[in-house]
């Protein structure tokens, strides 16, 4: 038995890989501020931007050409109250932005991130009552959003705000407001991580108090959140999602043997930071390790992967090796 014979050419290597990254599994995140003007470059996230609504058919029309066929919107308030009630207004800037990529590119997937933390005045994800975020009133304003966003022309709302019966609660909502065939892509097991503060700067949402911990899950439980899963599926998601995605592998790979249902998972903010400070350091050559940290999550199981590189694979998926 020789294992090295398929091994000594980038042909052959090639032809019998196992696993695939292929553009169209990747979702590309974007964030929508308000006002106008050029994308707004951030210093701590290298690469990424917020983006005007204007702005943002010419990058739909980009992604598209691209090869980028799926994109989730985040959106920053406009302006913030203790109940995050500018998340579920009709002329909002993610409904703005839904209308806007919509009418660029009509072949792109729009999901949207539904949840309150960049729209509350406190930055929780959620309505609070007596210093807690209380689960049963956020449930009934993530059910707005949701609404919302669907009627300006979402494809996919996916609830971010870790609360128990999220999903019932939209899927509820959208029901009754006849929009049965939105899609819910669920943030299912989100754990509490050190990795989302690039992401937290872009949304302006960190808490004024306390932490995230009360909603979030503990990273050291993996069969919490393997019920998490089976919950969200219950209730009706159609996706399942895991966040982060490197250090959520194990999840994933269980995730893969338990459900049926698409599996989706977040190479989150503070992830992709590290490779880009790692390849601006000259410690690693950044399309190698993007490659493989993206392979490594499809590897385990995830049949989509939220990622902020999704545009330099598409680019180099078209350039070859």
């Amino acid at each position: 038995m020789r294992l090295r014979r398929f091994r000594r050419s980038a042909a052959l290597r090639e032809w019998v890989a196992e696993t695939a990254v292929e553009p169209r599994r990747l979702v590309y995140p974007i964030f929508v501020r308000p006002g106008t003007g050029k994308p707004e470059p951030m210093p701590s996230f290298p690469g990424v931007s917020r983006y005007a609504v204007g702005s943002l058919p010419g990058l739909a029309r980009d992604l598209s050409a691209e090869g980028v066929r799926s994109v989730l919107l985040f959106g920053v308030g406009r302006r913030k109250d203790p109940e995050g009630s500018d998340a579920w207004a009709p002329e909002g800037v993610v409904p703005e932005a839904i209308r806007a990529i919509r009418r660029a590119a009509a072949d792109l997937v729009i999901a949207t991130d539904v949840c309150l933390c960049a729209y509350t005045s406190h930055g929780h994800c959620g309505v609070v009552e007596q210093g807690a975020v209380a689960n049963d009133a956020t449930c009934d304003r993530l059910g707005r959003v949701a609404v919302v966003h669907a009627e300006a022309g979402a494809d996919v709302v996916a609830p971010s705000a870790m609360m128990d019966g999220q999903v019932a609660a939209l899927r509820a909502a959208l029901d009754g407001a006849g929009h049965e065939e939105t899609g819910i892509l669920a943030y299912s097991s989100k754990h509490a991580s050190s990795f989302y503060g690039p992401f937290r700067e872009a949304e302006q949402s960190t808490p004024e108090f306390g932490d995230r911990r009360g909603y979030q899950m503990d990273f050291r439980n993996a069969r919490e959140a393997l019920r998490e899963m089976e919950q969200d599926a219950a209730e009706g998601a159609d996706i399942l999602m895991v966040k982060p995605a490197v250090t959520s592998l194990d999840i994933l790979a269980r995730a893969r043997h338990r459900f049926r249902l698409p599996l989706a998972a977040y190479q989150v903010s503070g992830e992709y930071a590290m490779i880009r400070a790692a390849a601006a350091a000259g410690v690693v050559e950044e399309r190698a390790a993007v490659e493989e940290t993206l392979a490594a999550i499809r590897r385990a199981g995830a049949d989509l992967i939220v990622t902020y590189f999704a545009r330099d694979m598409a680019r180099w998926s078209r350039s070859g090796r």
